[in-house]
């Protein structure tokens, strides 16, 4: 569905459109002869925008574009203004992987099934048609029918170096009982294709995009920045804010086919290692909490990275070591921690308010009527804030009884003597 220009996304939808196309030159991953080829090439033709228009760039457009993003990063990729009133929303990230998730649970189930459901969940609003689910679900090979039999052209293949290319997925682990409650746990895990060291594992309660954004950034932090994220279709890898992480970070993010476990295979390896390697020979009815259990995963995974592979014929941490120096480190800390917050457009209200998440925040009065970009840690709501032209506005936790008690200038005096009138 296209992202029309007075969407309140699209100064960020185009800004990842702009990404996708200089992100092979950032990364160095294209096979042309020069940067400037691979820009001559893509511009070749007409290309599509987030607004459905073709429209015909230049080789010198993609190279400001590429000069803007190393500068500025992403949000210097954002056209100069947009605008936000007058056109119908279209399908929103979370409402696109809960499509993908029901078509992976229930394949048969129709457009007209979906998009019913997907009203009830509150994803999507009446403007939004069935014929746009339908639309959607065609044009990304959703639909049933198909050749679902049919061999698929495989060649084995391995990046050259460290970080050329992560893999991420999550699986089902097993229930344990905390605080006298039994819970299932998931196992979140990426892995590097060149040197198969497991570079972030995690065991959660909740498998979800946020869960999933921690683990990756943990896994940054530790081993540098990969040049491609190849993941699947769940929520917890097809997402917005994912979307923008990625595109904030440098990373080209891949998602793997729908129902397509093949394309995934060195994960899925992984998770069966963990599995007969450590989970099958650990007694998890003597696990007391989630923490305990992570403990017992950190101890393995070690082991995992400093044992001899099959397939490579050398250790993971061997194989890492040799070629580290492609994968760069963050700038800092801060930096990372600023390309890992989340961000949804608000619109605040007359009383300077705003809602997300389930939570009101009291704005600037300057930003009354606005819509403005926030920018949050689902788990830290007390540092939210409002992004604007390069500008923090701390954003509060609204306490209506001391917003009660703050002096506000006095009422003007009403003179009862001309009987109301005046």
């Amino acid at each position: 569905m296209p992202c029309c220009k007075s969407d309140p996304d699209y100064g960020r939808e185009m800004a990842l459109f702009r990404f996708s196309l200089i992100a092979p030159v950032i990364q160095d991953t294209h096979s042309d002869l020069s940067a400037s080829a691979y820009f001559r090439r893509v511009t070749g033709s007409p290309l599509r925008r987030p607004d459905g228009t073709e429209f015909q760039y230049t080789h010198k457009t993609l190279e400001k574009w590429a000069a803007l993003y190393k500068s500025g990063g992403l949000d210097a990729l954002a056209p100069a203004t947009r605008s936000d009133k007058g056109c119908v929303r279209g399908l929103s990230g979370d409402c696109i992987s809960e499509i993908y998730h029901i078509k992976e649970k229930f394949p048969k189930l129709s457009a007209t099934q979906i998009h019913l459901r997907l009203l009830q969940m509150g994803l999507i609003e009446e403007p939004i048609s069935v014929r746009t689910v339908q639309r959607f679900i065609k044009n990304n090979g959703l639909k049933k029918g198909g050749a679902p039999g049919a061999p698929k052209d495989r060649k084995a293949f391995e990046e050259e170096f460290f970080g050329g290319m992560w893999m991420a997925d999550s699986c089902y682990f097993p229930y344990i009982r905390e605080g006298g409650q039994s819970r299932r746990t998931y196992l979140m895990a990426i892995v590097d294709d060149h040197a198969r060291i497991v570079v972030g594992a995690r065991l959660v309660y909740d498998d979800d995009a946020y869960n999933f954004q921690k683990v990756l950034k943990s896994a940054i932090a530790t081993y540098g920045i990969p040049k491609k994220l190849y993941v699947d279709s769940g929520g917890p890898y097809k997402n917005t804010q994912l979307k923008y992480i990625c595109a904030e970070v440098g990373i080209v993010l891949i998602h793997a086919p729908v129902r397509d476990g093949a394309a995934k295979g060195k994960i899925e390896r992984t998770f069966g290692t963990f599995k007969s390697r450590w989970l099958h020979g650990l007694d998890t009815g003597v696990l007391t909490s989630l923490a305990e259990f992570n403990r017992e995963l950190d101890a393995y995974v070690r082991a995992h990275n400093t044992t001899l592979n099959s397939s490579t014929g050398a250790t993971p941490m061997d194989r890492f070591l040799a070629t580290r120096g492609h994968a760069p480190p963050p700038r800092s800390a801060e930096w990372l921690d600023n390309c890992f917050m989340n961000r949804v457009t608000c619109k605040v209200r007359s009383d300077s308010s705003l809602t997300f998440l389930k939570h009101q925040f009291d704005a600037p009065m300057q930003f009354i009527g606005q819509n403005v970009e926030v920018r949050f840690l689902p788990d830290r709501l007390e540092d939210a804030f409002i992004f604007d032209a390069g500008i923090r506005y701390p954003l509060k936790l609204t306490d209506k009884v001391a917003n009660g008690k703050t002096k506000r200038e006095k009422w003007p005096t009403i003179d009862y003597s001309m009987g109301g009138q005046g």
